[in-house]
């Protein structure tokens, strides 16, 4: 019988751009996302991140990046915010051929146990395409509510992905830490 592997959550760095970028490409656009059920990849091709974005997400001065490593390799990965009454939660991936065995569960729990005890913060917050019906159902069974409240989707800026339909937006979704 071998014993599960060990898994850690830490904050990211300036040496965790590359595998971070890979992740969360893996985990969104291609074929290699269609392994897991949370890829984008029906909805927008082109990328989902790049190195620049995810360097300024690391060292960002009011938020971390958290990781889930398991055997010292990086499984799952999300970046937390802090803004004036909430913390964002955001760039959420995990692995497509570890997803539905609960580690998105577990690293979700440990960023909003993160921001309710290093941060004091009351309330998460993030934004999810509107078109993403499963991924919106999922952060709701764990106690996320819609708030009705849309911004548009960056067509044109082509860091963000290139969409394959004209109707994409963004909902944000929030949940009190208290």
């Amino acid at each position: 019988m071998t014993s599960p592997a060990p898994r850690a959550v830490r904050v990211a760095g300036p040496a965790d751009v590359a595998a971070l970028v890979d992740l969360i490409e893996s985990a969104y656009r291609g074929e290699r996302a269609r392994a897991g059920w949370t890829h984008e990849s029906d909805l927008l091709d082109g990328q989902r991140t790049d190195p620049e974005m995810v360097s300024a997400a690391v060292t960002a001065p009011d938020g971390v990046v958290l990781v889930l490593t398991e055997d010292d390799a990086t499984v799952a990965c999300c970046q937390l915010e802090r803004r004036d009454d909430h913390v964002y939660f955001g760039m959420f991936a995990v692995a497509p051929g570890r997803q539905g065995g609960g580690l998105g569960r577990e690293l979700l729990a440990e960023a909003e146990r993160f921001a309710r005890e290093q941060w004091h913060a009351g309330e998460m917050r993030m934004t999810v395409i509107v078109q993403r019906d499963d991924l919106i159902a999922w952060y709701e069974r764990r106690g996320y509510t819609r708030t009705g409240e849309l911004s548009p989707f960056p067509y044109g800026d082509e860091r963000f992905g290139l969409p394959r339909r004209p109707d994409l937006a963004f909902e944000t979704l929030r949940r009190k830490l208290g």
